[in-house]
């Protein structure tokens, strides 16, 4: 149950989380959301490295912007499915638009405040 992790020197939590990989984590996580624009198959990436990495998360403030990470992947994979469904109608343009628009705003948000080494709202 050992598991090595690197620490920069006064990084560590008193349970001895490296938050600075926490946080290098997150930003890559956002990284790939964003590569999701173009490269639709990053956001699975980016959903699998949260959920595997959320127990390293919890307890620290980075942790809110796993949730955070979480919950915009659901959301979004919701609007597009409802998207493609309604895509043969001028509805589904409308949805796939606001639903972009959406991502767009939570990785910015989401970006901003990790790099402020704010939380995220609950």
């Amino acid at each position: 149950m050992n598991e090595f992790r690197w620490q920069e020197p006064g990084r560590a939590d008193v349970a001895g989380v490296d938050q600075a990989a926490l946080e290098r984590l997150a930003t890559i996580v956002y990284a790939l959301q964003t590569a999701s624009l173009f490269f639709p198959l990053t956001l699975f990436a980016a959903v699998i490295v949260n959920y595997v990495r959320r127990d390293d998360a919890r307890g620290t403030w980075v942790d809110s912007h796993f949730r955070w990470q979480i919950r915009t992947f659901w959301w979004v994979l919701a609007w597009f499915l409802l998207a493609g469904l309604t895509f043969f109608f001028v509805i589904g343009w409308f949805i796939l638009g606001a639903a972009t628009l959406w991502l767009i705003y939570r990785i910015v948000k989401g970006w901003l405040s990790l790099s402020e080494k704010r939380p995220m709202p609950v």
